[in-house]
């Protein structure tokens, strides 16, 4: 049997601030509205080991993708991220730099195109409402705990729509 006949793996759907990137550097950004400076602060994130692993144990069995809230504009940036701490460039599905919708709704519409030729065989968030809302669409999610999730990173994501 030859790797054309083979079927496609399943997807690990991995979102990337707060799962694979600890963003807690950059937060106070938020608190004044400069978002420019929040994404583009985003080449200094340590990498979240727990998150890393995860990651690394998926790949052994499923085809990776990352689906974050970033903006399209931060593509370059969040590539040579990845690629600096060891981790695949892509797929990368990130949010139009003109969508303020909030993160849950983003996510499941690209969650719901991905599902349409792929298995979706996990998907790991650290988003509660983001989580929520693939729960009841009957997604199989996890929420990433290992680092707090910020009341002010959540007001930036779902009200203001903007990671």
């Amino acid at each position: 049997m030859s790797a054309q006949d083979l079927p496609d793996r399943p997807l690990a759907v991995f979102d990337i601030d707060g799962v694979l990137a600890d963003v807690s550097h950059r937060l106070h950004h938020l608190d004044t509205g400069r978002w420019e400076r929040f994404f583009t602060a985003a080449d200094r994130d340590p990498l979240l080991d727990e998150g890393a692993r995860r990651l690394r144990a998926a790949m052994v069995d499923h085809d990776v993708v990352y689906l974050t809230g970033r903006p399209e504009r931060n593509r370059r940036l969040t590539e040579r991220w990845l690629a600096r701490h060891g981790l695949p460039t892509g797929p990368l599905y990130m949010r139009e730099d003109d969508d303020y919708r909030p993160a849950r709704w983003v996510k499941r519409e690209v969650l719901r195109d991905l599902a349409q030729t792929r298995t979706v065989a996990s998907v790991l968030d650290d988003d509660p409402a983001v989580v929520r809302v693939l729960v009841e669409d009957g997604w199989p999610v996890e929420l990433a705990t290992w680092l707090p999730h910020s009341s002010t990173l959540q007001d930036a994501q779902e009200r203001k729509g903007r990671t």
